[in-house]
């Protein structure tokens, strides 16, 4: 929502100038009202090689994400780069990331890899539908944004909610019946087209943000409660990766499907049918991404008290 204000009212490069001050505020808040050592294992040495790779990695990728959907060296670098973080962290010593969790934890490895597959099926649903509501619907991106609001409204509602929830029933159930929430959604878009109405892009929008919102907070919850206290900053350190990583995917495969129908012209009269076709079949794509997240979520197994 303030995205759209802004750019219609100060233009795109207002939001990342945006950037500068919000970044500012979290240094001063972090330095100011953040400040002591939490963590159980307070004494161990930090794992500076595995945090040079793993940024390295990263960086590689999402380097490699940019070249998509043209073959590039940079995304074999990418492989080989987190072959070589993985392989570090699993014999060093005191790593920096727990690579053995993924092994021997079920529960853990599902659901951070349910939480991975949810992020890539649905983030970039607000990118593909806000092109959608300004150039096919001739909204202005005040009024876009203003539309796309539906979904982190429900939510911002329900997230507690569900929260409360993951407390008194197994986590896995309200996770996956959200994740499922979140594939019905996805296929109501497939049929997108110029006359869909507005009601029934914004009540989609609503279940959408219902689904998301059953399955967040269980999910985290169901992270947290898999591993040991000491581990919690790994655990919420690896939540956050998989969130990166799977906005990133979802961008990627947005893009990927733009090129190849509409490939690097600007959006216009003369391209709208294609632009809606690949905006249905990036909605199909990701509910398929999305059916994969289901299984996983709800075979993580039970968690333990």
């Amino acid at each position: 929502f303030a995205g759209g204000l802004m750019i219609q009212h100060l233009g795109w490069r207002s939001i990342f100038v945006s950037m500068l001050p919000l970044g500012a505020i979290s240094v001063w808040v972090t330095l100011h009202f953040l400040k002591g050592e939490w963590a159980d294992d307070r004494d161990l040495p930090f794992d500076l090689t595995g945090s040079v790779i793993y940024a390295l990695a990263i960086c590689a990728l999402v380097y490699g994400a940019t070249k998509l959907p043209s073959p590039s060296a940079a995304l074999l670098v990418t492989t080989g780069l987190i072959g070589l973080f993985v392989w570090r962290e699993n014999n060093a010593a005191d790593p920096v990331f727990d690579v053995s969790l993924f092994r021997f934890n079920r529960t853990f490895a599902f659901s951070s890899l349910a939480a991975l597959i949810n992020y890539a099926a649905t983030f970039a649903i607000t990118f593909v539908l806000s092109l959608f509501l300004q150039y096919i619907k001739k909204m202005s991106p005040q009024a876009a944004g203003t539309v796309l609001m539906a979904q982190p409204i429900v939510m911002a509602i329900f997230s507690p909610v569900a929260g409360r929830w993951a407390d008194r029933v197994e986590p896995r159930w309200i996770a996956s019946t959200g994740m499922m929430i979140t594939g019905i959604g996805l296929g109501g878009f497939i049929a997108l087209n110029a006359e869909t109405s507005l009601v029934y892009i914004v009540c989609n929008l609503v279940l959408l943000g219902f689904g998301f919102a059953l399955f967040s907070s269980p999910n985290m919850s169901a992270i947290m409660g898999s591993v040991d206290k000491r581990q919690y900053g790994i655990a919420s350190g690896t939540v956050a990766t998989m969130r990166l990583l799977g906005q990133m995917a979802s961008m990627a495969t947005a893009t990927v499907v733009l090129t190849i129908f509409i490939g690097r012209a600007q959006i216009g009269p003369a391209n709208y049918p294609l632009f809606v076709k690949s905006a249905q079949i990036l909605f199909s794509i990701f509910l398929l991404i999305c059916i994969p997240g289901v299984y996983l979520s709800f075979s993580r197994g039970a968690l333990r008290k």
